[in-house]
């Protein structure tokens, strides 16, 4: 009985000898600074903050980007004659009205990218006032309908030189109203 036991303890320091370190070697290490999150936190958020979704092509500091700002149909619930959206004093980037565009969009995921499919004409306003706080009124030519179509407006920019959270905030005018609405907000990430 001694000996199958003797005999067992050896095997175990055996196995561990060639196993553990084959497991260390196998393990992929990520850089930790590479690896995104799937959870975004805001510090101050309520029920009237409206997280919409958002894509963009380069995160890194001073890279040339392509942002998508995404409106699906489930954040319009009327049509839209009109679309402010709320640039942050922060984001210190140049903006051309022939690098900003908006339309019809598909949402890419893991097995499809993000492009747009067809382009909405538009008018395009960016405003600025005595406090720095710019903003971009999009008039498109015919109403956005509220279907089953998602649209973006789409910056084509070289990122700011400060890394951080840049939140922009989209109002729209809904057909008959003649005041703008909450759509919902968008974090911006700058590493």
């Amino acid at each position: 009985m001694l000996k199958i036991t003797k005999k067992h303890t050896l095997n175990l320091k055996i196995l561990r000898f060639f196993i553990i370190p084959t497991i260390l070697v196998l393990t992929p290490f990520h850089n930790i600074q590479d690896v995104q999150a799937g959870l975004e936190f805001q510090w101050d958020q309520d029920d009237s903050f409206r997280r919409l979704k958002w894509f963009q092509k380069e995160n890194k500091r001073k890279f040339r980007n392509k942002i998508y700002f995404f409106l699906r149909p489930s954040d319009r619930r009327s049509d839209l004659l009109k679309i402010n959206l709320a640039i942050p004093k922060t984001f210190k980037s140049t903006l051309n009205n022939e690098k900003i565009s908006f339309c019809k969009v598909k949402i890419g995921g893991y097995e499809s990218r993000t492009k747009c499919l067809e382009d909405i004409p538009a008018d395009f306003e960016i405003k600025t006032d005595e406090s720095g706080l710019r903003s971009l009124d999009i008039y498109p030519y015919s109403p956005i309908p509220s279907n089953k179509d998602s649209y973006a407006i789409v910056f084509k920019i070289f990122n700011p030189k400060r890394s951080g959270l840049y939140q922009f905030h989209s109002f729209g005018q809904p057909k008959g109203k003649s005041f703008l609405s909450y759509l919902g907000s968008w974090t911006i990430v700058i590493d």
